[in-house]
């Protein structure tokens, strides 16, 4: 087994993670917005349906939010590990 995983999360209208804050990985993730739309705070923008990002390790994301919902595909690479565990 690798550790590498795939999924997908629904976010529901109005949905909002600022109280856990923003996230960094010691690993690289890439992710696409399926449908709807995410605004992620860390880098001031709205990710829209059919858009994808590539995170490298250490990168900061989120705190997310959306209005109108969305789901997000997420491909995440843990064994891929940078420098320190992820945080």
């Amino acid at each position: 087994m690798t550790g590498e995983y795939t999924r997908l999360t629904r976010f529901l209208p109005g949905a909002d993670t600022s109280a856990f804050g923003g996230k960094t990985h010691a690993y690289p993730e890439e992710v696409f917005i399926v449908s709807g739309r995410l605004y992620d705070q860390a880098f001031n923008r709205w990710l829209e349906a059919g858009e994808y990002a590539s995170r490298p390790p250490g990168e900061r994301h989120g705190p997310f939010k959306t209005d109108v919902g969305c789901v997000v595909l997420e491909v995440s690479f843990p064994n891929r590990v940078v420098g320190e565990k992820s945080s």
